[in-house]
């Protein structure tokens, strides 16, 4: 299988290593954050304020700091923002304490794991690429979307082995603990890099050394030129925004159409793990067809897949309609990624950027707005969400496929080149 190959390059594995540790961490994170908050002051709408202050750097710095995120844009630099923020995880169990004044604390403490986040996340992205030749970029791009699925499968079940040793609080000193594995990996990585560039040199080839601090092109040319991209990242956002629907909604659908409690939410979790697994597995070493049809075609299957919870009969179909709407997630974000990837890495640092601000952004919005259309009727919200998401896909397919029978557009080229 591609992925075990992948697996044998000693760069491949400490990076996939460290990210594995680094998703249970973060669901060790997101565990925590809501679980103190919510014990602290009995509030859901404190969960959501939690939520929002973790956004707001993603927002801000993707925004207004292109030249900031660019000042993190090598391995070494990465291995700083993670020791930054394990110091911060641990911190906050020693710090916090259960009143007003420890839930300023931890709203603090959230705020600056997500400007750190926010940094470290597309500078982590843009350097992935340069790790492999051009040709294994789709599948290490898959490869790290693995560790994800994987989380969505195991992390409940090691998040409850884990409780039952410690407390809720003490979670965040455990996710500290693979923040500090992860800024190892980092500065694994960037004495590897030099390694591989001294030896380049010594044999007469070229090799990529990341270096920080390059300056940082505006994104909108960079958009403009490459009008499928514009429309990826804007379907992107659409996506997230109504994500929403799904993620407060579902307990909620399942409960007042099914009868169903926990139990049946944990199903239907687990049901759209599965289906993302199994994407995963596909397209991460798979070439099915032009990049942005696939992309539209999945989104457009989650767009189906929501109007489908919204008229399921029963849990049966519920757990067959996870599973596709599992198969789609995979093959939407590797399939951008790769895109994004094609392009020179100043440019890509950018462009991830970007995304990742315009996801965070709508994401927030629909967190904010949407609940109220689910506690008001939650069929209507997921056949509403479900139908806006779809005709956003098919219109973006339709919209891209003209515009890149357009001569100026179709002569245009990524910086770095193709890789796909």
């Amino acid at each position: 299988m591609g992925y075990l190959q992948l697996l044998r390059k000693r760069s491949v594995l400490v990076l996939w290593s460290s990210a594995a540790l680094s998703v249970l961490g973060d669901r060790l994170y997101g565990l925590a954050v809501m679980w103190v908050v919510y014990e602290s002051t009995g509030s859901a709408t404190w969960m959501g304020v939690a939520a929002v202050v973790e956004s707001i750097p993603y927002i801000l710095i993707g925004t207004f700091g292109r030249d900031l995120v660019a000042r993190f844009s090598s391995y070494r630099a990465l291995g700083w923002l993670d020791a930054g923020r394990a110091a911060a995880a641990c911190a906050l169990p020693l710090l916090w304490s259960p009143d007003g004044g420890g839930l300023a604390v931890l709203l603090a403490m959230v705020f600056v794991l997500g400007t750190l986040g926010a940094l470290f996340g597309p500078n982590l992205g843009a350097l992935v690429p340069d790790l492999v030749e051009p040709g294994q970029v789709r599948r290490v791009i898959g490869l790290l979307d693995l560790t994800t699925r994987i989380a969505a499968i195991a992390g409940p079940g090691a998040v409850g082995l884990i409780l039952l040793a410690v407390s809720e609080v003490q979670l965040f000193a455990l996710d500290g603990v693979t923040f500090a594995v992860s800024a190892v990996a980092m500065w694994w990585l960037h004495a590897h890099a030099r390694r591989t560039a001294r030896v380049a040199a010594a044999s007469g080839t070229q090799a990529a050394v990341p270096v920080a601090g390059e300056p940082a092109p505006a994104a909108w040319p960079v958009l403009r030129r490459h009008p499928d991209v514009t429309l990826a990242v804007s379907l992107h956002g659409v996506g997230f925004f109504v994500a929403a629907v799904s993620a407060v909604g579902l307990p909620a659908l399942l409960a007042v159409q099914l009868g169903q409690g926990a139990a049946g939410y944990g199903l239907a979790l687990a049901a759209v793990g599965a289906g993302a697994l199994a994407g995963n597995l596909l397209i991460g070493n798979l070439q099915l067809g032009h990049w942005l049809s696939v992309y539209c075609g999945a989104w457009m299957v989650a767009g189906l897949t929501l109007f489908g919870y919204g008229i399921a009969p029963s849990m049966p179909v519920v757990l067959a309609v996870g599973f596709i709407a599992g198969l789609a997630t995979p093959a939407a974000a590797v399939t951008l990624r790769t895109r994004l990837s094609e392009f020179g890495k100043q440019e890509r640092l950018r462009l991830m950027t970007v995304d990742q601000t315009v996801i965070r952004t709508a994401g927030t919005v629909g967190m904010l707005t949407l609940p109220m259309a689910v506690d008001a009727a939650p069929t209507t919200a997921f056949a509403g969400a479900g139908v806006l998401l779809l005709v956003t896909a098919a219109v973006t397919a339709v919209v891209g496929h003209r515009w890149a029978t357009m001569p100026k557009f179709a002569a245009a080229e990524p910086v770095g080149g193709r890789v796909s």
